[in-house]
């Protein structure tokens, strides 16, 4: 097993000096879930919600996140990304919103924690959105599925 590297010889935290690592193209995906009512899936898939689209609302929200990780998670590196996607697919039998992101970049270190952030603002937005009509829907299975690039090379989830 590595060792942390946010840790320095004391222990304490610091952000990582990337400076010598090669520029390489970097991807990563992340998948998140947030389950609801059925009523709720279908005013979100119909379109009946007043607030307007929310899964557009959702997607723009999952993007502008990436951008902006490095403000939100300490010692994180600012990111030029060259490439965001977030997709909100509906899916009735689990009555859930399953999201699906990926970040892309050239440069020095990963892009995991981007496209982490991406799905779980996108998740958060749904449910800021919705729940007014279902306080109960749960945001789960927050996940990284995929990491290409870097020393470490390709990495996929099992299962």
């Amino acid at each position: 097993m590595s060792k942390l590297t946010h840790l320095d010889e004391q222990g304490h935290a610091h952000m990582v000096d990337v400076s010598e690592k090669a520029v390489t193209t970097r991807e990563a995906r992340a998948y998140a879930e947030i389950l609801m009512l059925p009523e709720t899936l279908e005013m979100i898939v119909s379109g009946g919600h007043k607030k307007g689209d929310v899964l557009a609302v959702a997607r723009i929200a999952g993007i502008q996140a990436a951008k902006r990780t490095s403000d939100l998670i300490p010692l994180c590196h600012p990111l030029m990304l060259t490439k965001v996607s977030v997709e909100l697919v509906p899916d009735v039998e689990k009555s859930a919103i399953c999201i699906s992101t990926l970040c892309r970049l050239s440069g020095q270190t990963g892009v995991e924690m981007e496209a982490l952030t991406a799905a779980s603002v996108a998740a958060l937005t749904l449910y800021d959105m919705c729940k007014a009509v279902d306080k109960g829907m749960v945001i789960s299975e927050v996940k990284l599925i995929e990491k290409k690039g870097g020393k470490s090379g390709h990495w996929k989830i099992e299962g």
